[in-house]
C-alpha cells in the first residue's frame, strides 16, 4: 500500500469525521460491480478494507443487489459469493426489487443519515452519489482500492455551514436533544413549547427605596428652647462694697 495513497486517505477520513460526523464502526455499501473488480484483481475485501480505512469496518449489501447478481447469471457467480458474506440492510424494494444503483441511491436519501460509505464501480451510481453531500465513495484502479475525494456538493455544504446558512446534521441532532429536555415539542412544522409557571419573586429592594424630596439637603433641625426660642444671657449682680470693707449686703431693717 502506497503511503502518498494511505496519507490521501486518512486526510479524506478526517474531512468526513470532521464535517459529517463518520464514527466507526464504518459502514460501507458494497454492489456486484465492486465485488467483480477485487475478484478480478485479487483483492481481499475483508483483510484490506479495515487497513485502508485505518478502522473498524462493517460491510453490507441490500437484497435489491443481491437479486441483480442473480438475474446476471453464472458469469458474475463468484461476485455473488462475496457479496453473500455480508450483511444485508432491509431496504424498502422486498416486494419489487429494483436495480442496485437506484436501491443504493434510495437507501443514503438526501443527506446519508445513516453515514455509509457506497463501494461501487457503476458509472452512473457514482454520479448520483456526487450530488449527495457526504457520501465517501470507493473504487478499485490499477489493482488498489482507492477512497475518492469530496466531492464539489459536500464541499459547497461544509461552506454554506461554516457561512452560517445552514446546520450541519450534528448540530441539528444536538439541538433536537437540547429541546427534547426543556419539554418542546415539534407538530405540524412547528415547535411548541410547554408554558411554566412563573415563580413569584422577592421585590427588587432598589424598587421599595423612599425617594428624595428635590431642591438640595435639608437644613439639621434645631432642638427646641424654652419660652419664644431665644437663648436669654444669664444676669450676673455685682455686689455693693461698703466702707468698711464689708461685702456682705446691707441690713434691711424695719421702719
Amino acid at each position: 500500500m502506497g503511503l502518498k495513497r494511505q496519507k490521501q486517505a486518512k486526510k479524506t477520513l478526517s474531512f468526513y469525521k470532521y464535517n459529517f460526523s463518520f464514527r466507526e464502526p464504518f459502514q460501507i455499501l458494497f454492489d456486484g460491480t465492486f465485488c467483480q473488480a477485487a475478484l478480478k484483481n485479487k483483492i481481499q475485501i475483508k483483510e484490506q478494507m479495515p487497513k485502508y480505512l485505518m478502522g473498524e469496518v462493517q460491510l453490507c449489501t441490500t437484497s435489491c443487489a443481491l437479486k441483480e447478481l442473480e438475474t446476471l447469471g453464472k458469469d458474475l457467480y463468484g461476485a455473488k459469493i462475496i457479496l453473500q458474506r455480508f450483511q444485508t440492510r432491509r431496504c424498502p424494494h422486498l416486494k419489487d426489487p429494483v436495480p442496485a444503483s437506484e436501491c443504493l441511491l434510495s437507501m443514503l436519501g438526501k443527506t446519508n443519515p445513516h453515514h455509509y460509505f457506497v463501494a461501487t464501480q457503476d458509472h452512473s451510481l457514482t454520479e448520483g452519489l456526487k450530488k449527495i453531500p457526504g457520501v465517501p465513495l470507493l473504487y478499485i484502479i490499477l489493482n488498489t482500492m482507492v477512497l475518492d475525494k469530496p466531492c464539489q456538493t459536500s464541499l459547497d455544504h461544509v461552506r454554506a455551514v461554516q457561512l452560517g446558512e445552514l446546520v450541519c446534521p450534528a448540530q441539528q441532532e444536538s439541538l433536537r436533544s437540547l429541546k427534547e429536555e426543556q419539554g418542546i415539542a415539534q407538530k405540524d412544522g412547528e415547535w411548541r413549547g410547554k408554558k411554566r409557571k412563573r415563580k413569584r419573586s422577592n421585590p427588587n429592594p432598589l424598587s421599595c427605596l423612599k425617594k428624595k424630596k428635590k431642591g438640595g439637603p435639608t437644613p439639621p433641625k434645631r432642638k427646641a428652647e424654652e419660652g419664644d426660642g431665644v437663648k436669654r444671657k444669664r444676669v450676673r449682680h455685682k455686689k455693693q462694697r461698703t466702707e468698711g470693707g464689708d461685702t456682705s449686703a446691707p441690713a434691711i431693717t424695719n421702719a
